[in-house]
């Protein structure tokens, strides 16, 4: 195959991406004793900031309603979890994970001195860094520089549906970007090794086709699961994501993203079709992953780069707020309610709360307490793990 041929299709079909250094010398290291990366990590964003008031709604707090006198949702509609908050009635497909204490809710996850731009924020939680702080690489591109995963895993990381790699970004790991698993691999066909080249610039190309198809060779899409995915675009994510689980190989963490989050007007609307779009992925994955018999070991994280204001505005939407409530899945999660619901009696000077989780304690949950990293070195600093997890 001509090897510009080859780039340019790369460029233009659902492989999207691939990390700056697809097999690091890193990377192919061991892995250290007591790490274990056969549990997953499935991480998914909801671009956008999700308004966490009316996900987790705080039904008894009638200083909810009066921020909130139009899109505040209605006691009787709520899926109660407690005697003070529920669900948004579109997440009611996620009570039999909360009955059968697979779902913690994190309330009030964010961090110090918080940004509202998009573009910042969600840096820093793919980053993890502090606010003033700015990194290069991903939180996991520097966890897999620690502790490599296994030379057999297909890829450390898959994202899905989405060019941006996020906490996979930067040099040192082999994290894959595409849309769809059946396409990716009819793509990786096309590339065939031919041999090396002593001219660098072509020995990069042909490392990367090998790579490529390397990678795409443990990518068996051809599962026949009996689970019904949800149609529409976050539910062929989720079909992919389930297609590349059941890969014999392995990979560490994948990611699917949800996105128009941002809600600024006409926000009851769009924010109950996303949220339902939401709870029939997680349903079906839930499904999926117990055929597959790895729901067990897999860790299912929710993450924005921030939440929305309390006090609703003109447009029948919310702006741009710092933090908000965040779901923790599995069959090893713990359910239950974590952290605190944010003080709408206490608010900042321009309106928001403050936060009671900060997100890198849910990173380092993930790190310390699910893959058996150290988490101090990726995260930079010390963060206590949540007890979200049963042993």
């Amino acid at each position: 195959m001509d090897r510009r041929h080859f780039l340019k299709l790369a460029g233009s079909v659902p492989l999207v991406g691939l990390a700056s250094e697809f097999m690091s010398e890193v990377a192919w290291g061991a892995t250290p004793a007591g790490v274990d990366y056969r549990k997953l990590l499935l991480l998914i964003e909801l671009k956008g900031g999700n308004d966490g008031l009316n996900t987790l709604v705080p039904y008894a707090n009638p200083t909810y309603y009066a921020l909130r006198p139009k899109i505040g949702i209605p006691r009787e509609q709520v899926v109660q979890l407690s005697d003070s908050v529920g669900l948004h009635p579109a997440l009611e497909p996620l009570l039999p994970l909360w009955k059968n204490h697979e779902l913690a809710v994190l309330q009030g996850v964010g961090y110090p001195a918080p940004n509202l731009s998009h573009f910042r924020s969600i840096e820093i939680w793919d980053t993890a860094s502090k606010s003033e702080q700015y990194l290069q690489d991903g939180w996991l591109t520097r966890t897999f520089s620690a502790a490599p995963t296994p030379k057999s895993f297909a890829a450390d990381g898959v994202i899905i549906g989405s060019p941006d790699l996020g906490p996979l970004a930067g040099g040192g790991t082999r994290a894959i970007a595409l849309a769809n698993t059946d396409q990716f691999l009819r793509q990786a066909r096309l590339a065939t090794t031919e041999g090396q080249s002593r001219n660098k610039a072509l020995a990069h190309i042909l490392k990367v086709e090998a790579d490529i198809i390397q990678a795409a060779s443990h990518l068996n899409a051809n599962f026949a699961f009996k689970t019904e995915f949800p149609q529409g675009g976050f539910g062929n994510a989720i079909r992919t994501a389930c297609q590349i689980v059941a890969n014999e190989a392995g990979v560490a963490v994948v990611r699917v993203t949800l996105t128009g989050f941002d809600t600024h007007s006409g926000q009851p609307g769009t924010q109950a079709r996303l949220l339902g779009e939401l709870a029939g992925g997680v349903v079906a994955l839930r499904s999926a992953l117990q055929e597959l018999g790895k729901w067990n070991d897999t860790l299912v994280l929710t993450y924005a780069e921030f939440g929305r204001r309390p006090k609703e505005n003109l447009s029948n939407g919310t702006d741009h707020g710092t933090a908000s409530a965040h779901f923790a899945l599995g069959g090893r999660v713990a359910g239950g309610l974590y952290g605190e619901q944010s003080s709408l009696d206490r608010l900042s000077g321009d309106g928001n709360p403050g936060y009671a989780i900060d997100f890198r304690s849910v990173y380092a949950t993930a790190l310390d307490r699910w893959w058996g990293v150290p988490s101090n070195g990726p995260l930079g600093g010390s963060f206590t793990p949540l007890p979200i997890l049963r042993t």
